[in-house]
Parts: structure tokens; C-alpha cells; sequence
């Protein structure tokens, strides 16, 4: 069927495919093979359970030291060129890393190494993943009352990627690092040419830059206070406070007058870092407390994205039926029992089973939050920095998993994940106790 007779759903279905999805995917499959194939290749080097939390808090502490830069870069240059030059910059790090271990496979330049990539990799992947999301919210936007099914789409892309990005990493292990580099560096090349057919961004008109990179964060902050709360009345506009870090207090005072978007980010920043630890410790509880394989290691987490898939699609039509608050509670629920049991499971397969539990009712919530964020963040060249704030304090916690797990022994990593989990119940049960009658969580 030619364009010209194709029907419109037909025709943008096809051209959000092109433009944003298969970006997208790229792009998310090299990310989550760097992601969790990095801190593999420490703990098989190195045998360490300190060097393999830290490798994890490296990969993080960069990520979020560069959302300053990313949302305000995406509002001036736009998605497109952001996506393009960042996956393009990020393929020329690994290839480096792949030729340095290939003339050094073990020791301590390998070890330095492997984690001097991360950090780097992780600094432009932020900035890939900001252009991403803000096109995806873009074409959120457009879809309208059918917003949750875009956002359900682009999750389950990042799912499919979590999916198959950490078995094909353990594979590639086995065939050495260089091997595992190589491939990341390939499919990131291929991400920076998708990403010349996704269409501009609005942008921010020019004005004299502040200095310094957390001006993005106060754009940010900014952007979230002015979205209004209905149906609370808005408050009246005020001259901004002078400084640099201003914009950050600004930001939490207001925030808090934002029901949905403030108690999903709240409650769901508690969540993660349960689901942290779990990701950090993973290798250590599997290989060292369960006796198995790192191979394990990447079927654990292939199978944890297998099920945020499929409640990830199931999750479309539930809220097609009752309602975003029924589905986000729903979620919650389960993700807080799941990671109180998997502090104590008995054996790989029960833990297995937990985890994917855990992670698949974490998609569910993920979409309820993609959905709000997009219906309340303005567009009009501001989206990217708010986008990165937003973003910000759901990873913060990320680092912090990294660091406990080098600083507990694998003999009390079940009593610090039991501590977590009640961390995590508090604050998800307190967020969707105080959004049950907002307006918009109601679809």
C-alpha cells in the first residue's frame, strides 16, 4: 500500500516507528549491555565484591553529574543532533576501551580501564537518553488520550533492550571484553545514524546563558514549578532568586504543589534504591551466595525484562479500563512484598523469580509516571531540563546502591536490601495514599 492511500493511524504508527522507536532501540540495547555487562567484567577480573559496587556507583555518578548539561543541551540544539553526536561520541570511547584491552585482557590496567569506559559511556549515554525521551514525549504529546500507549511503547523498547542486552552481554564475555566493546561500539554507531531521521525539537529561544552547568537544573526546576496543579490555582509569578543553586530550592518548595508529578517521583525514588542494591549486589548474591554462574548473572536480569514486557502490555489495556492510580497501587504493592522476600530467598531460581517480580511491577509504575510527567511538563522549549530534574532524582539513589554494596559484606547484603524494602513500602504506600483522588492520575 502506497503512502499516499495509507490511512493516517497507518502512516504516523509507520513514522513514529522510524523517527523515534528504532532510535531508540539502538540506542537502549547498547546502554543496557554497558550497563550490566561492565560491573560483570569487573567481578570476573577481579573476583571483588568492593570493586564491583564500585564499578556500579562509577557508572552512575557520571550519569547524574551530566543531567545538568543534557536537558539544557536538548532545549538549545533539539533531540535530533543530541542523539546523533552523543551516540556517536560514545561508539569512539568504546572502541578505545576495546583496543586498550585488547593489548592489556587482565591486571590493573584492565580493571582501570573497564571502569574509566563506564564512566565515560555513562556521561554520554544520559545525554542520548534526555534527547530520546524528550522526542518520545513529543510524540506523546500528539497521540493525545492515547499518550500511555506511546509511553507504553518506548518502555517496552527499554525492556526489550534490558532484555536482551544483559544475556548477549554474558555471551560476548565468554568471548572476551574486546569482543563485548566491540559490539556496544556497533550498535551505538548505528544508533547515531538512526537518529538523523528523528524529527527537531521545539527549542528554547536564545538568551545570555548563566554560568556553570547547573543552570540546566534551575531551568528545570523552574519548568516544574510552573506547571499547576489542578485544580489548585497558580501562583503568581516571582523574580527569580540570583545564584546558581536558587533555582534547586525553588524547585523542592514547589514541586510539593505538584501532587502527581511530586509524589510519584518521591515514592518512586525510595523504590529504586531497593531496586539498586538488588542491581548493584546482584552479581555478588548470585555468584558468591548462590554459587552460580555470571552467565546466571544475565539470565537473572533477561528475565526480570521479560516480565516488565509483558505487564508492560498488559499494563496498556488496564489502564485503557480502571485507570492510571488502580494500576500504579497495584504495582506498588507487589514490588514492595516482592523485594522484602528476595532479600532472604533460599536459592537462584526463588530470587530469580522475585527480582522479575520486583521489576516488572517497577515497569508498571514507570508507566503511570511517563504518563503523568508528559501530561504535566510544558513542551515549549523547556521539556528537556524539567525532563532532566524529573530524571535526576529518580537515579540519585543509583550511586548510593553502588556504595552500600561495596561497603557491606555479601554475608549482610540480605539484612541492607530488608532495610530498603522497608524504605521502599513506606514511601509508595504514603505517594498513591495521597494521589488516590488526584485528577491526574484518571485517565
Amino acid at each position: 500500500m502506497s503512502a499516499a492511500v495509507m490511512p493516517r493511524h497507518a502512516r504516523d504508527a509507520r513514522a513514529l516507528a522510524t523517527s523515534v522507536y528504532l532510535p531508540r532501540t539502538a540506542d537502549a540495547l547498547a546502554l543496557a549491555m554497558s550497563t550490566y555487562g561492565i560491573p560483570l567484567l569487573v567481578l570476573a577480573a577481579t573476583g571483588s565484591a568492593e570493586l564491583t559496587g564500585t564499578a556500579f556507583a562509577l557508572e552512575w555518578i557520571p550519569r547524574l553529574a551530566a543531567f545538568g548539561w543534557a536537558g539544557s543541551v536538548v532545549d538549545r540544539r533539539g533531540a535530533a543532533i543530541v542523539l546523533h553526536l552523543a551516540s556517536l561520541v560514545r561508539a569512539l570511547a568504546l572502541a578505545a576501551g576495546a583496543v586498550l584491552l585488547h593489548f592489556h585482557p587482565s591486571g590493573t590496567t584492565a580493571t582501570v580501564t573497564v571502569m574509566v569506559v563506564a564512566a565515560t559511556t555513562g556521561v554520554f549515554s544520559e545525554f542520548g537518553y534526555i534527547a530520546a525521551e524528550t522526542a518520545g514525549a513529543a510524540a506523546s504529546r500528539r497521540a493525545g488520550t492515547r499518550a500511555h500507549r506511546v509511553q507504553a511503547v518506548l518502555l517496552g523498547i527499554d525492556q526489550t533492550a534490558t532484555l536482551a542486552g544483559p544475556a548477549l552481554a554474558g555471551v560476548l564475555l565468554l568471548a572476551g571484553p574486546p569482543t563485548m566493546l566491540a559490539v556496544i561500539t556497533a550498535l551505538s554507531l548505528l544508533a547515531a545514524i538512526l537518529a538523523l531521521r528523528t524529527p527537531p525539537s521545539p527549542v528554547a529561544p536564545a538568551r545570555a546563558p548563566k554560568k556553570g552547568h547547573l543552570a540546566g537544573l534551575g531551568t528545570g526546576w523552574r519548568t516544574i514549578r510552573a506547571v499547576p496543579a489542578p485544580p489548585s490555582p497558580v501562583a503568581p509569578a516571582r523574580a527569580p532568586k540570583k545564584g546558581h543553586l536558587a533555582g534547586l530550592g525553588t524547585g523542592w518548595r514547589t514541586i510539593r504543589a505538584v501532587p502527581a508529578l511530586g509524589w510519584l517521583v518521591a515514592g518512586l525514588t525510595l523504590s529504586n534504591l531497593a531496586s539498586g542494591v538488588l542491581q548493584a549486589a546482584g552479581p555478588v548474591i548470585v555468584v558468591q551466595r548462590l554459587g552460580q554462574t555470571t552467565t546466571a548473572v544475565g539470565l537473572l536480569w533477561s528475565a526480570a525484562a521479560a516480565a516488565t514486557i509483558i505487564t508492560v502490555a498488559l499494563c496498556r489495556f488496564a489502564i485503557d479500563r480502571v485507570g492510571l492510580w488502580p494500576v500504579g497501587a497495584a504495582c506498588a504493592a507487589i514490588a514492595s512484598l516482592a523485594c522484602f522476600a528476595a532479600a532472604w530467598a533460599p536459592d537462584y531460581w526463588t530470587y530469580l523469580v522475585l527480582v522479575a517480580a520486583l521489576m516488572a511491577a517497577e515497569g508498571g509504575m514507570s508507566v503511570v509516571l511517563r504518563t503523568v510527567r508528559s501530561r504535566l511538563i510544558p513542551a515549549a522549549g523547556q521539556f528537556g531540563s524539567a525532563l532532566s530534574v524529573s530524571i535526576l532524582i529518580l537515579l540519585l539513589p543509583f550511586p548510593l546502591a553502588g556504595i552500600l554494596t561495596a561497603l557491606t559484606p555479601p554475608c549482610a547484603l540480605g539484612y541492607v536490601i530488608t532495610a530498603c524494602a522497608a524504605l521502599q513500602a513506606i514511601g509508595l504506600a504514603w505517594a498513591f495514599t495521597q494521589l488516590r483522588t488526584d485528577p491526574s492520575l484518571r485517565t
